[in-house]
C-alpha cells in the first residue's frame, strides 16, 4: 500500500514538473521598454526585429512574435516570450524593463454648472478648436449628437493622426480614432474599429468635450443640456479596452501614437488594482513621454476606495484624480402592501405604475439542485435562486448585486438592503432599488409577518444633496505608496451619477440581459471625474497654449474648492489639493513648473541610477550626483508631504520655486495654517515680482514632536495678492520605518476574471460580485 501512494506521489510530481515546463515555454505578450527613441533614421522597427531574431532564433519566428514596435514617441516593443526569453532581455545591454502583458481595469448636464463653470455657448471659447484632447478607453460612438461638428472648422495643422477602421467615419469633431488588440481576440460584443461597443469611452469622451446637447437625459432623469467642459476641442480615440480589457501593450501603443499625433491633453480612466515601479507600469511610463513632448496626462486615481493606499496612477508627472458628489443624487421608493415606504438609492427607469407584486426573501428561494440553501441565496446571486418561486415576484436580497439573478429567474423587481452604498445610485436591468440594512430589517419582518406580503417600486426620482461636494466612498486614498513625499491624490472632480453620451449597442445596466438602448446614460466612477479635469486642463491649455504640463497642472491644484474636512476622516489621502475650479484656473497668479530635469533628480532620489535615466530620457548626461535614495521633498509641486517614520521626530525641509504668471508688479504674502504643535516656518515670507515669468525661489521647513501612528494631520501654505489666493495643502502622517521610499509593489492577481455579462460596476470595481 506504501508502495502503491509513493508510486502515485511521484508519478503526481514528474506530471506537475512536465506541466510547469511547458508552461514557461509558452509564449505570452511582455513588453521590452528601452527608454526614449534613438536618434538617426534608422529603422527602429528593424533593430526590434534584429533583438528578436537574436533571442528567438529565427526570423520567422521573430515576425510571428512581435506585436508593436514602439517607435514614434519611445523605445520598445510587445512580442510573444517565453519566460526563458524574458529572462534574456532582462539581461540586455539598453533594456530597462521586460513587462507582462497586464491587464488594467476601466476605473454632464450638472457638474459643469454644480462647480461653477457655465456654458460659453456651443462652440466654447475661440481658442479651444486648436485643442486636441487624446482618450485612451474603449472607444466613441461618432454619430451620438455630442460629437456633431457643426460649425467647427477643420482640424488644427499640428494634427498628425488619422481615421482608422472599418464602419467608422471621423469629422471636424472627433478628428482621429484607431484600436489596438494585442491578444487578436474579440468578443461577441466588441467592434473590430474605434467603435465604442461598452459606453465607457463615449460617456468620458463627452464629459471632457462633448458639444451641447438640449434636453438629455436617462428615461426622464436628470433631464438638462448636456455638455462638456471644452465643448469646442477636438477628440482623438485610441480604443485600447474591450469588453472592459485593457491590457498593457495596447496602452503603450496608444501613448507613443497619441504623442505623435499631436495630442494636447491625454485621458486615461484606467489603471492598475495595487502598485509597482514606475517603469514597470505602461501609464507612468507612456505619462512620462507624453510630459517631455508638452503633454499633460490626466488620469482617475482608482475605484478600490476608501481603503488607504489604494490610488493607482500615482506617479508625479500624472494627474491624479479622486471623484466626489455632485448636489443630486437618485433615489427610488418602496411600498409595501402595509403602507410603509422605505426610500433607496437607484437610478430606477422602470415604472411599475404602482401596482403591487407578490414579495419574497432569497432565503425562501433557494435553488436546492444548483447546490444552494437559504443562506446562499438571500444574496440573490447569480444561478441561485428557484425560478418557481421567484417568477413574477419583487425578491428581497440581502446584499447589493446586479439584479441579473432575479432577472434571469424571471423576477419582477429587486429590494436590496446593503449598507456598503450610501454615496451612490446604480442602474439595474430591472425595478431595483438599494435600501439600507435597518430598512431591510422592517421588510423582512413584514414578509415573515405577513401571509401574503406584496410591494412595488417607485419609478426612480432626483432629490438635491446638500452634502455634496463630498469625496465618493470609492473613490482610492492615499497616501501614496511609491513616494509617500508627494502626495496623491492631486484633485477631486465630479464622479458620481453624471449623465453623458452612451453607446446605443451597449445595455445602460451593463448586463447582458438588460435590452434597453440609450442616447445618454448616468453611472459613476473615477473613470467620469478624470475627463471633468482633462477638460479643465484642456481650458487652461487653451487660454495659455505655451504652458507646460507641470504649469496646467499647479494651476488646477494651487486654485482648487477647499473641501470640507468635517466630511473626510482621511482628509487629504481623499481629495488632495480640493475641487477643480476651472474658472479660477486660468488666472492662477502664481505656478510650480517643473520639467524633465526636475522629474530626473525626483527618480535619483527614488533610487533609480544615472544608467538608467539615460536611456529614458535618451541623453548621456550625469543625472545622479548620489547612488543613495532620498527624501522627494525638492521636487517643485504644488502641494507639501511629510511622511514620518513612526516614532521619529517631525523634521522636513522643502524648497519650491514660484513663477509668476499674473500682474507684473505683484507682492505676494505668506500665511499658513497647522496645527500649534507644528511649527512651519517659510522664508522669504514675501515673494515680490515685477514681470510676468519671474521666478522665485523660498523654502519651508516642518518641524514637531516625535510622533507614531499619527494618523493624518493637515495644514496649508497660501500666498496672497489681491484676489489672488496660491493655495497648497501640507499634510504630516506617520508611516512604518523603512518605508520612507515607497511600499514594497504589488499587485492584485492579473488572471482575466469573467466579466462576461457582468455590469460596468463589477468591471470597473465599484460594485462587486460577494459570492
Amino acid at each position: 500500500m506504501a508502495k502503491a501512494v509513493l508510486h502515485i506521489l511521484l508519478h503526481t510530481l514528474l506530471l506537475a514538473a512536465l506541466l510547469m515546463s511547458c508552461h514557461g515555454q509558452e509564449r505570452k505578450v511582455h513588453i521590452v521598454y528601452m527608454g526614449e527613441k534613438p536618434q538617426g533614421d534608422f529603422s527602429v522597427a528593424s533593430m526590434h526585429h534584429s533583438m528578436l531574431e537574436r533571442v528567438l532564433g529565427s526570423t520567422s519566428t521573430a515576425k510571428e512574435s512581435l506585436i508593436y514596435s514602439y517607435g514614434k514617441s519611445f523605445n520598445g516593443f510587445a512580442a510573444k516570450l517565453t519566460d526563458e526569453e524574458v529572462t534574456k532581455f532582462s539581461e540586455m545591454e539598453g533594456v530597462i524593463s521586460v513587462l507582462p502583458n497586464h491587464m488594467l481595469k476601466l476605473h454632464t448636464t450638472r457638474s459643469w454648472d454644480f462647480m461653477g463653470f457655465p456654458s460659453i455657448g456651443k462652440l466654447g471659447s475661440p481658442q479651444e478648436g486648436d485643442i486636441i484632447i487624446g482618450l485612451l478607453d474603449t472607444g466613441i460612438w461618432p454619430e451620438s449628437d455630442s460629437f456633431n461638428d457643426e460649425g467647427l472648422s477643420s482640424p488644427p495643422s499640428k494634427w498628425k493622426g488619422k481615421c482608422q477602421g472599418a464602419n467608422f467615419t471621423c469629422n471636424n469633431k472627433i478628428i482621429g480614432a484607431r484600436y489596438y488588440n494585442s491578444h487578436r481576440k474579440y468578443d461577441i460584443t466588441d467592434i473590430k474599429s474605434p467603435r465604442d461597443s461598452e459606453g465607457h469611452g463615449t460617456h468620458t469622451s463627452s464629459i471632457a468635450a462633448g458639444r451641447e446637447v438640449a434636453g438629455a437625459s436617462y428615461f426622464g432623469l436628470a433631464e438638462g443640456t448636456a455638455r462638456g467642459g471644452v465643448p469646442g476641442a477636438r477628440i482623438a480615440m485610441y480604443k485600447v479596452c474591450w469588453s472592459s480589457e485593457c491590457y498593457s501593450a495596447d496602452i503603450l501603443a496608444a501613448f507613443d501614437d497619441a504623442i505623435a499625433d499631436g495630442v494636447d491633453i491625454i485621458s486615461v480612466s484606467l489603471g492598475f488594482s495595487g502598485f509597482r515601479p514606475y517603469f514597470e507600469e505602461p501609464v507612468a511610463i507612456g505619462s512620462f513621454h507624453a510630459m517631455r513632448k508638452g503633454i499633460l496626462t490626466s488620469c482617475s486615481a482608482g475605484n478600490s476606495g476608501p481603503v488607504p493606499l489604494s490610488i493607482s496612477n500615482h506617479a508625479p508627472w500624472i494627474l491624479s484624480v479622486a471623484a466626489s458628489t455632485i448636489d443630486r443624487k437618485f433615489v427610488a421608493q418602496v411600498v409595501l402592501g402595509n403602507g410603509q415606504a422605505y426610500t433607496g438609492l437607484s437610478i430606477n427607469s422602470f415604472n411599475l405604475n404602482e401596482t403591487s407584486f407578490p414579495l419574497i426573501w432569497g432565503g425562501d428561494a433557494a435553488n436546492y439542485s444548483a447546490g444552494a440553501d437559504p443562506d446562499i441565496s438571500k444574496g440573490c446571486f447569480d444561478g441561485f435562486l428557484n425560478s418557481y418561486k421567484v417568477q413574477g415576484k419583487i425578491v428581497f436580497c440581502e446584499t447589493a448585486v446586479d439584479g441579473t439573478g432575479i432577472l434571469l429567474a424571471n423576477g419582477v423587481g429587486t429590494i436590496m438592503a446593503d449598507s456598503s452604498f450610501t454615496d451612490v445610485a446604480f442602474s439595474f436591468p430591472l425595478p431595483a432599488t438599494v435600501i439600507s440594512v435597518e430598512d431591510g430589517l422592517k421588510i423582512l419582518n413584514y414578509i415573515r409577518s405577513t401571509e401574503e406580503p406584496i410591494a412595488t417600486i417607485l419609478v426612480g426620482k432626483t432629490w438635491k444633496d446638500v452634502m455634496a461636494p463630498y469625496v465618493v466612498s470609492f473613490s482610492s486614498r492615499g497616501p501614496n505608496p511609491i513616494a509617500p513625499d508627494i502626495l496623491k491624490p492631486d484633485l477631486t472632480a465630479p464622479g458620481v451619477d453624471i449623465l453623458a453620451a452612451w453607446s446605443p449597442v451597449s445595455p445602460p445596466s451593463g448586463g447582458q440581459d438588460d435590452t434597453r438602448s440609450v442616447k445618454f446614460n448616468i453611472i459613476s466612477g473615477t473613470s467620469m471625474s478624470c475627463p471633468h479635469t482633462s477638460g479643465a486642463a484642456a481650458y487652461v491649455k487653451a487660454a495659455h497654449p505655451n504652458w507646460s504640463p507641470a504649469a496646467i497642472k499647479s494651476a488646477l491644484m494651487t486654485t482648487a474648492f477647499i473641501m470640507d474636512p468635517k466630511k473626510h476622516e482621511d482628509l487629504e489621502f481623499a481629495y488632495g489639493s480640493g475641487h477643480i475650479n476651472p474658472l479660477q484656473a486660468v488666472d492662477p497668479g502664481l505656478v510650480y513648473d517643473a520639467y524633465e530635469a526636475d522629474y530626473a533628480d525626483f527618480l535619483c532620489m527614488q533610487g533609480y541610477n544615472t544608467t538608467t535615466l539615460r536611456l529614458i530620457i535618451g541623453d548621456n548626461s550625469s543625472f545622479c550626483n548620489t547612488s543613495k535614495p532620498g527624501r522627494a521633498w525638492n521636487l517643485n509641486y504644488p502641494s507639501f508631504s511629510v511622511a514620518v517614520e513612526d516614532g521619529q521626530q517631525i523634521k522636513a525641509v522643502f524648497t519650491r520655486t514660484a513663477t509668476n504668471v499674473g500682474p507684473p508688479n505683484s507682492t505676494y504674502t505668506l500665511s499658513t495654517y497647522m496645527p500649534a504643535s507644528i511649527t512651519v516656518t517659510v522664508e522669504p515670507s514675501v515673494l515680490s515680482f515685477s514681470t510676468i515669468g519671474e521666478r522665485k525661489s523660498f523654502t519651508v521647513q516642518v518641524y514637531g514632536p516625535k510622533i507614531a501612528q499619527q494618523p493624518i494631520i493637515s495644514g496649508a501654505i497660501m500666498w496672497k495678492y489681491g484676489d489672488y489666493m496660491v493655495r497648497s495643502p501640507l499634510v504630516v502622517y506617520t508611516i512604518l520605518p523603512g518605508s520612507q521610499y515607497g511600499y514594497p509593489s504589488f499587485s492584485t492577481s492579473q488572471e482575466k476574471p469573467d466579466s462576461k455579462g457582468s455590469p460596468m460596476y463589477h468591471k470597473n470595481g465599484i460594485l462587486k460580485h460577494k459570492y
